[in-house]
């Protein structure tokens, strides 16, 4: 295949609708073991620093085990937005910020119900220093990314999550995962009740892209 050849038009709008997906997860679904395989085979082909590949997926189905990191994420989960909703006040009410609360909070609820998560992780010493920690954590975004893409190509949907990593190493022992593997989120994946997603509002790209110095405008 050729550049001339690709269809940008549906690349374009996998690359402008992948979404957060949360609310519409269907939990009721089986995730077929052979396109999650081959969501997850695509994200090896991102690129990583120094070709190092040093990303690990562990892909968890036991409802045990799911249970027990539901548990962590949802206790997390509450005390968080129990903070955000504190520090919000009466800003909580307004309906693009509840959606939004909303929303985190459905997944809190139904997290142990979702059919499959996905723990991305990395392999290595963790770094010390800003541009080794660029390095070692930044290089399994592109393949988040791609597994994400993928999933969404497919109809199926996740969100990267952080919230169970502040009880990580109860985590990693439900896991099992050696000293040296370090986790960098959890992605509940399931088909979606909906394929007909929106692109989301963004800025402006005049407020977010300069050209040459900071400030100047991308003409």
């Amino acid at each position: 295949m050729t550049t001339a050849t690709v269809d940008t038009a549906s690349v374009d709008h996998v690359l402008s609708t992948t979404r957060a997906v949360r609310r519409k997860l269907d939990l009721g679904r089986p995730v077929e073991p052979h396109v999650l395989a081959t969501c997850l085979r695509l994200s090896t082909y991102a690129p990583s620093p120094g070709n190092q590949q040093s990303w690990r997926w562990l892909v968890v189905r036991d409802a045990g085990r799911r249970a027990r990191l539901g548990g962590l994420f949802r206790d997390v989960g509450r005390d968080y937005l129990a903070g955000v909703r504190a520090q919000l006040g009466a800003a909580a009410a307004v309906p693009a910020v509840r959606r939004m609360v909303g929303s985190v909070q459905h997944l809190i609820d139904v997290i142990d119900r979702v059919p499959v998560f996905v723990v991305p992780c990395v392999q290595g010493e963790r770094p010390s220093g800003h541009v080794e920690a660029t390095s070692f954590y930044g290089g399994i975004y592109p393949a988040v990314w791609s597994f994400q893409l993928a999933l969404r190509s497919r109809g199926l949907g996740t969100v990267l999550t952080t919230l169970h990593l502040q009880r990580e190493a109860e985590a990693a022992e439900i896991l099992g995962l050696p000293a040296d593997v370090a986790q960098v989120g959890l992605l509940p994946v399931a088909y979606t009740t909906t394929t007909d997603f929106r692109r989301p509002a963004r800025q402006p790209l005049e407020s977010v892209a300069f050209l040459d110095t900071w400030g100047n405008p991308l003409s």
